[in-house]
């Protein structure tokens, strides 16, 4: 890869999981009621050849690893776990009142936080309360994150027979000063033996969570890694960079300056690991993310049916994620809601039999237009506009902005077409960035994202 070109293009930039992004929502949410009209609205609910997604979020760690960005609640109070668990669970029933029909569950994700800082006994309470009252769709699939250095034995076996089939193992690195900078406490035998126990159960999809950007990583130090990773062989690979946002997340300004990979190292780090998983028979499927050919994520990309949202890129294109529990993320497509930030707000709601709204945005028409192209691009590397309502009425400084990528060969211009190339693929956040009017208008990117590479 052109280091020039990712020198280039290494700007702060949104990861696009949503359109609007998160910073340029309204002001003013939908409220509880016109929100539950929106979702109602979508004709995806008890269809079995749509269902809905759910995402929840289990915020508790054991400990803190100091480069990470998610919302979360330190502690090693296990009581904690119940009360939780049954405030989620009033949240669901909040929204199966509303529904006035039984949904079909296509997919659930626990997220967090740590989900296996949970019991097997508490996370099988939690699913079993989830899908009570739900139709189960029969190629639902159902994932979770998990701590090598907590999850049992017992999660796997427990979640496997609760109908989870997919894994997320949160490497990050096998460096030992790199792990210990990070403050996460994990070691080499746990993830293999994490790994082969989860094969040997059944799953079907094990995919490792990497950083580079790291405090003390290198381009000697991920080879090493890399390495590894290619050696317990998961079916994809997430290879995210570091966000280092120490304004936004206190505990990232513990790391010393000349600790962080300067921007060409963390660069060259990147395209190394990048060549190595190509060369041991793993695909770019897109921003960060690779797979091998008889994963699903591969196969959805080849049929054109990837799709991405708040939890990433997924096989399943469903109009409506549900997201339940603190800080959760809502979209039902022509609309976005997150719940409250801190679980004492989100439990107060919830107790009242309130949807714990904390904000969001209603998509206007021009909205819908970018999301759809920004969408497009995400997954299928290609967009297209035949007419006037397929345009936003400042399209002209889109194709203008578009044009000195066309030049650096990341994308392929023709009239009413856009098709991004092989090489622009790894540019895949810039060539969105174009379309995205809120971002070009405010002007402020600079202070709300980390870099694109």
């Amino acid at each position: 890869m052109e280091l020039d070109l990712l020198a280039k293009y290494n700007v702060p930039g949104p990861r696009y999981t949503s359109y609007p992004t998160v910073p340029y929502w309204q002001e003013t949410p939908p409220d509880a009621q016109k929100w539950l009209q929106m979702v109602k609205q979508s004709p995806d609910i008890s269809s079995e050849q749509g269902g809905i997604s759910l995402y929840i979020h289990l915020p508790y760690c054991e400990s803190l690893c100091t480069y990470c960005g998610c919302n979360k609640r330190i502690t090693v109070n296990h009581q904690v776990e119940e009360p939780y668990v049954a405030a989620v669970l009033t949240e669901w029933e909040i929204y199966l009142e509303a529904l006035e029909t039984v949904p079909v569950i296509r997919d659930i994700h626990l997220g967090g936080g740590t989900p296996t800082f949970f019991s097997p006994k508490n996370l099988q309470f939690l699913i079993e309360g989830i899908v009570k009252h739900a139709i189960v769709h029969p190629e639902a699939r159902f994932g979770f994150e998990a701590h090598p250095g907590n999850t049992t034995d017992e999660h796997i076996q427990t979640l496997f027979e609760l109908g989870f089939r997919r894994i997320s193992i949160g490497v990050q690195d096998f460096n030992e000063d790199v792990l210990k900078a990070i403050h996460r406490y994990q070691t080499y035998a746990e993830i293999d033996h994490l790994t082969a126990k989860a094969r040997e159960i059944g799953y079907t999809s094990i995919n490792f969570d990497l950083i580079y950007g790291l405090p003390y990583q290198s381009v000697d130090s991920i080879i090493p890694t890399i390495e590894k990773v290619i050696k317990l062989r998961p079916d994809r690979i997430a290879f995210y960079s570091y966000a280092h946002i120490p304004g936004n997340k206190a505990a990232q300004a513990s790391f010393p300056a000349h600790a962080l990979p300067d921007a060409l190292t963390k660069l060259t780090i990147y395209d190394t690991g990048k060549t190595m998983l190509e060369a041991a028979g793993y695909l770019d499927i897109g921003m960060d993310h690779f797979s091998l050919p008889k994963d699903d994520l591969y196969q959805a990309l080849h049929n054109g049916t990837l799709h991405r949202n708040f939890m990433g890129y997924t096989e399943n294109n469903t109009r409506l994620q549900i997201g339940l529990g603190v800080s959760a993320i809502s979209d039902c497509w022509d609309g976005f809601v997150q719940n409250e930030k801190t679980i004492e707000a989100y439990k107060a709601k919830v107790l009242r039999k309130e949807l714990p709204i904390l904000k969001g945005h209603e998509l206007n028409s021009e909205d819908l237009i970018i999301r759809r192209h920004i969408l497009n691009i995400m997954t299928v590397f290609e967009t297209e506009w035949l007419n006037e309502s397929q345009v936003t009425s400042e399209f002209s400084e889109v194709i203008s902005r578009l044009r000195e990528l066309e030049t650096d060969g990341l994308v392929i211009l023709e009239p009413f077409y856009l098709k991004v190339t092989e090489k622009g693929r790894s540019f895949v956040r810039n060539i969105c960035m174009a379309f995205d009017e809120k971002l070009w208008k405010s002007r402020s990117e600079s202070a709300l994202f980390s870099t694109t590479v």
